[in-house]
């Protein structure tokens, strides 16, 4: 049977009598703590679920947690008898309120099966009340499709998953009957090993990536670690020297920044570094720029951190400098900001041009990049790379890349319970870092590269998952 994909979080309300399935059937489907039963609750409030003299307080109890659960946007699967209209219309209003999809799930089991099974439990429902349920049933299998959820499903394969992967399976069909091709690149944005197991947890890592298929590697161009990753004081490698260290561990894959913060060197020391770097890889390097933004790092280091037009005269400056040092002969630059007397730099890179990427995905930015770059790396959802993407081809006819940056994590719901800061909703961490299964990433990625991304790169929470990686990367390659 097909699986249905839900958005996360979302509001699942299970509708059908006594004995139809539903229990059973979000049990298989959804963790525990997700599925709000009303039996439950009775046992909770009273002598256990068959306890009915209890079931008032465990109706009230329901509303209550099924009222703060949505109010918190967490996924709510409610299960109960769900054949009261009016108690189904207020938990989809709650729902409509915290502005999360909303579906219903009706149980049209056969009225004989309802009976079987009430006769094999333990402690049966009453007779006259398990075919009133059924009676009940009849009706709200007629008003179910106008009550107003966002759509009524039979019970089957049922899964929530991020919104990236709503329509990924689709995706994955289209990926397996007419494959496309796409780049990956591996950023590492932390490193472990401790000070004495740095370098071999560098090279093992990327001779793995390489071994299972990965195009690239990248590194973050920072000093100190930054806040959304980690904090100040963990261990973190300078960029360029890392990639000069990879050039000797790997044989295959291309080395660049994303991205080299304009402020930090000076430009023409940057094309000097970028060009020595190409040439010590056998001309895989590729120089990534920015505006740089980790104004709290500058300041660390004693560097002023010009004001954004500042910076953007500098980054343009250094979009037409740095090609000018990669060439023959050794004319002056002389640019808004930059004045260079001399652009000598033997060795020339052995690529014929050293690919420029900028990163950022503001319109300004992207204008720079499509007068100047090879490529630029955005990042967003598949609109937001599909915008980008089209916003770049207005402006120009030369052949610029989109690249796209995101976190993936390559796993089930135990890697994200597994791996998720302790304070974190589940949702909302797999949402953050893009949490699915081999497939759903296979779909992801397709979407992506629909949308005009050339190449992808990865930043993974769990990089013992590269094999799964490598499986996904297999999926593209024509």
């Amino acid at each position: 049977m097909d699986e249905r994909r839900l958005p996360s979080p979302c509001v699942v309300i299970l509708v059908g009598a006594g004995a139809a399935g539903k229990s059973t059937w979000a049990a298989e489907r959804f963790a525990a703590e997700l599925v709000v039963s009303s039996d439950r609750l009775r046992a909770l409030v009273g002598a256990g679920e068959d306890d009915l003299a209890a079931s008032a307080d465990a109706f009230a109890l329901l509303e209550t947690v099924v009222e703060q659960r949505i109010g918190r946007r967490l996924t709510t699967v409610i299960d109960t008898l769900g054949l009261d209209r009016a108690r189904r219309l207020r938990w989809l209003q709650l729902a409509r309120a915290a502005g999360m999809p909303c579906v219903a799930v009706g149980f049209d089991t056969p009225a004989a099966e309802c009976r079987r099974r009430n006769r094999l439990r333990a402690k049966r429902i009453p007779a006259d009340v398990l075919t009133g349920q059924i009676r009940a049933w009849g009706a709200a299998r007629s008003e179910l499709p106008n009550d107003g959820y966002d759509d009524v499903l039979q019970p089957g394969v049922v899964r929530v998953v991020p919104e990236a992967f709503v329509e990924a399976s689709s995706a994955v069909e289209r990926q397996a009957a007419a494959p496309t091709g796409l780049r990956f690149g591996l950023q590492l944005s932390s490193y472990r090993g401790g000070r004495a197991g740095l370098a071999s947890w560098v090279r093992e890592v990327a001779t793995k990536a390489e071994a299972v298929g990965f195009d690239a590697i990248y590194v973050m161009d920072h000093f100190r670690q930054i806040p959304q990753v980690g904090r100040a004081w963990d261990d973190f490698l300078e960029s360029w020297t890392t990639l000069g260290y990879l050039a000797a561990c790997t044989t295959r894959v291309r080395l660049g920044t994303l991205v080299s913060g304009i402020t930090y060197r000076n430009v023409a020391h940057l094309g000097k570094i970028a060009a020595t770097l190409d040439v010590l890889s056998g001309g895989r390097a590729v120089c990534g720029v920015g505006l740089a933004w980790f104004e709290a790092e500058h300041k660390a280091y004693g560097w002023p951190f010009p004001s954004v037009g500042d910076r953007y005269a500098l980054l343009e400056d250094a979009l037409q400098l740095l090609p000018v040092l990669w060439g023959p002969g050794n004319k002056p630059f002389q640019g808004r900001v930059l004045d260079v007397p001399d652009t000598t730099c033997y060795p020339r890179p052995l690529q014929e041009r050293l690919p420029l990427l900028v990163g950022g995905s503001g319109r300004r930015t992207l204008r720079l990049a499509s007068k100047y770059a090879d490529a630029v790396n955005v990042f967003g959802d598949v609109a937001a790379v599909r915008e980008r993407a089209a916003y770049v081809r207005s402006l120009t006819d030369r052949p610029v890349e989109i690249t796209h940056l995101s976190t993936t994590l390559i796993g089930d719901d135990a890697a994200v319970e597994r791996l998720r800061p302790r304070n974190q909703n589940p949702a909302k961490y797999a949402a953050s870092v893009n949490a699915g299964t081999v497939d759903d990433q296979i779909g992801r990625f397709r979407e992506l590269a629909e949308a005009g991304a050339a190449e992808v790169m990865l930043t993974l929470p769990d990089l013992d998952t590269l094999d799964e990686a490598g499986r996904v990367i297999a999926a593209f390659r024509v």
